[in-house]
């Protein structure tokens, strides 16, 4: 038993680290990692229905997201399909941070967040040559 715990044990680290890692793609673009981090931190647990880290860090992950596009963005990333995501992506973040602030419904901001995760993806895909 004590051998399948440990086991379990790693398998599970091993498991949250590949939930946080940074894509591979993205590894030299600071900005865009610096968004995954945080919304790694809000959307996991939305997830799962707690959404008190993105009532708390809506605005940071806005904040983030302004910081794409104010960053030069490296040259192999630059390109028109890749801006208007990241232009998606800033304005779901503002609504979800708008949503937070007048007090939408768990739903609502619960939907807004995860458009804003799929627009994220869709610019690691598109960064990756793989296209969502």
């Amino acid at each position: 038993m004590k051998h399948f715990n440990a086991l379990t044990a790693i398998v599970l680290f091993f498991v949250a680290s590949s939930m946080f890692a940074q894509p591979a793609a993205t590894k030299n673009w600071t900005e865009i990692n610096n968004f995954h981090e945080v919304m790694s931190r809000v959307f996991h647990p939305v997830e799962e229905g707690n959404l008190l880290p993105i009532k708390t860090w809506s605005e940071t992950l806005m904040q983030k997201a302004e910081q794409l596009t104010l960053q030069p963005i490296p040259s192999e990333f630059n390109n028109n399909k890749i801006l208007e995501s990241i232009a998606r992506l800033q304005a779901k973040t503002k609504e979800v941070h708008k949503l937070v602030t007048d007090k939408a419904s768990d739903t609502a901001i619960t939907k807004a967040l995860t458009q804003a995760h799929d627009n994220f993806h869709e610019i690691v895909g598109l960064c990756s040559g793989k296209s969502k």
